[in-house]
């Protein structure tokens, strides 16, 4: 299921290459909840039941809270927020008729940190956090439903240049950077044996502890390790991306990301010895 047919075409003759018994692809964007439940009636028909729902569809929109337009900060909540509800509402239907099923939706690091330059994906990922842990609850009395949330860090896909940008250079993935297969592969492993809160990434533990544990050195090193990580050097004006149409051209399984994080590390280490020199010489 994308907003792009060509892009799904491209995704259903990879997917019969590599074996798949059968495929079925509909057009539909998430914001939209009666093309989610004809999403549902499609597998149903040609299916027979859905057995796993995984649900990842995101866009971005980088740029401080005052500089990303109001139109387009709502519409990526839109397609975040209101499409990974409509998503579960669809989903957890079809279960509750079968009895059974498995939700799996695709969190992020930034559901449980904040980090600046991002703020509608960060709004948008922790309700997503908060409604997986919500479903969690709200199903225990059918032991065979379950909801999971898989939350990754930094991902080679072309999801950053994709993404829409207020800041005046397009948007990279900070450092380090797992490879797509790696997120599908924990998806996978929740489809079979069904775990809560999954996380995908090296230094997600490491993130997350200093943001609970240390929160005044947190927002002093996150805006600097966030301007030379996640920001790249080319610049461009300000643009809505792919938020409100799909950009076709620039779909693919693989970003251009892989093997520029060491870079990245090293630069970002200079930017937490300085940050940190900042901290002590203004105690």
């Amino acid at each position: 299921v994308a907003r792009s047919d060509e892009s799904l075409r491209r995704a259903e003759e990879q997917c019969r290459a590599a074996g798949a018994a059968g495929t079925a692809v509909v057009v539909a964007d998430v914001g939209d909840e009666s093309a989610v439940d004809a999403v549902a009636r499609t597998a149903v028909t040609r299916f027979g039941r859905v057995d796993v729902w995984v649900h990842s569809a995101a866009v971005i929109a980088y740029g401080r809270f005052e500089d990303v337009p109001s139109h387009v900060f709502r519409r990526v909540l839109d397609t975040n927020v209101h499409g990974t509800v409509h998503a579960a509402r669809t989903a957890l239907r079809q279960f509750r008729l079968q009895g059974e099923g498995t939700l799996v939706l695709v969190g992020s690091l930034l559901g449980e940190i904040a980090t600046p330059f991002m703020g509608s994906y960060v709004t948008g990922k922790w309700a997503v956090r908060g409604l997986g842990r919500v479903l969690s609850i709200e199903t225990r009395d059918a032991k065979d439903i379950h909801v999971c949330v898989v939350s990754p860090g930094a991902v080679d896909t072309p999801v950053y240049d994709q993404a829409g940008s207020y800041t005046g250079r397009v948007g990279r993935p900070p450092p380090p950077v797992d490879r797509p297969e790696k997120v599908a592969r924990a998806i996978v492993r929740c489809a079979d044996h069904p775990r809560a809160r999954v996380t995908v990434g090296a230094a997600n533990r490491l993130s997350r502890l200093g943001f609970a544990t240390l929160p005044g050195a947190f927002d002093v090193l996150v805006t600097p390790l966030m301007t030379v990580g996640a920001l790249s050097r080319r610049e461009t004006a300000p643009h809505e991306g792919n938020v409100f149409a799909p950009q076709p051209d620039g779909d693919a399984l693989h970003g251009r990301w892989g093997r520029h994080w060491l870079r990245a590390v090293a630069v970002g280490a200079g930017a937490v010895a300085a940050a940190g020199w900042a901290v002590r010489a203004r105690r």
